[in-house]
């Protein structure tokens, strides 16, 4: 399955378009990265297209500016919930990415995977918990190691790789300083996978590979011995199937538009659902950029076609 032509050829069709960018979340300064390079591809194309540092007051902000549509680039809570999602639809703004509910339902592991394992998807098994949790138990059902993980945060923010029992209640505690909602998950022991989506396609999957004990803040943002393979080392057959499981699993959360789907495989071959990334980075360590790339496509073509998503159907 390839991408449809581009629907949308003169930049002034899209009008003035406000880049929302930083905001409070964790992940204020790498939203500020991707914003920027966002950024400059708008501009490099001929879209009338502006920062906005986002505030509290980023809908007088907006109505001021006199803009037409919003490209989200905000990362984490406040711009990947749907909570900015909510806001652009009460003043009838054209946004891009997800809506709502697919946003919301996006950055909630927890969820995702209740989703994807009631149609039947692999997911690793894990367990709900806090800090007055029987971790003896939880260590007998799942083995070790485990990954501890805060349900509504991304960029690995707030996850602790626990090999020792007496590790994993420390790392509760730290995953429920930044939510209510921890989750703590089998680890599988493979090569880790990731199939970024654009308007229903999957692009070329990636084989992600750290020295570090995973797929880190460190490794995703800082470190230079995070290799990326794409081709992924998978066989035609077998990659085709992973990005028809992205494809899917993105969907049943209802997302739309653009993100992104991580993915584990044991030493059988077999594949695990991790999470859905519905405003992914745009860094120069980011990786749709990087499947964009490999499909034979431009950074700014990549973020023309995410624009052309706040014209879709349903959106105000």
């Amino acid at each position: 399955m390839s991408l449809a032509p581009s629907h949308i050829t003169d930049p002034k069709h899209f009008g003035k378009v406000a880049v929302l960018m930083g905001g409070r979340s964790a992940e204020r300064e790498i939203s500020l990265k991707s914003g920027a390079a966002v950024l400059r591809a708008l501009q490099e194309k001929g879209v009338d297209a502006h920062e906005l540092d986002v505030s509290d007051n980023v809908l007088m902000d907006l109505r001021a500016g006199d803009y037409d549509r919003a490209f989200i680039i905000l990362h984490g809570r406040g711009g990947e919930d749907g909570v900015m999602q909510g806001a652009l639809e009460t003043i009838g703004m054209p946004y891009t990415g997800s809506g709502v509910l697919g946003s919301a339902l996006g950055m909630d592991k927890l969820r995702c995977k209740q989703l994807w394992q009631g149609a039947g998807m692999s997911t690793p098994p894990y367990a709900v918990v806090n800090e007055a949790s029987d971790f003896a138990r939880i260590v007998e059902a799942l083995g070790l190691p485990l990954i501890v993980k805060p349900s509504r945060e991304g960029s690995s923010i707030g996850m602790t790789k626990v090999a020792d029992p007496a590790q994993l209640a420390h790392a509760v505690r730290q995953a429920a300083a930044l939510d209510d909602s921890v989750i703590v998950e089998a680890w599988i022991s493979g090569p880790e996978y990731t199939v970024a989506v654009l308007n229903g396609v999957a692009l070329p999957a990636i084989r992600l590979e750290t020295p570090r004990d995973f797929y880190d803040f460190e490794a995703k943002y800082q470190a230079d011995d995070t290799r990326y393979h794409c081709p992924c080392g998978l066989d035609e057959l077998h990659e085709r199937e992973l990005q028809r499981l992205a494809v899917e699993a993105f969907g049943l959360v209802g997302a739309s538009g653009w993100g992104r789907v991580d993915f584990m495989s044991d030493a059988a071959g077999r594949c695990y659902l991790l999470e859905v990334n519905t405003v992914p980075g745009m860094t120069d360590h980011s990786l749709v950029p990087m499947a964009a790339r490999a499909a034979g496509m431009r950074f700014a073509d990549l973020v023309w076609r995410i624009l052309e998503t706040s014209f879709r159907e349903g959106k105000r």
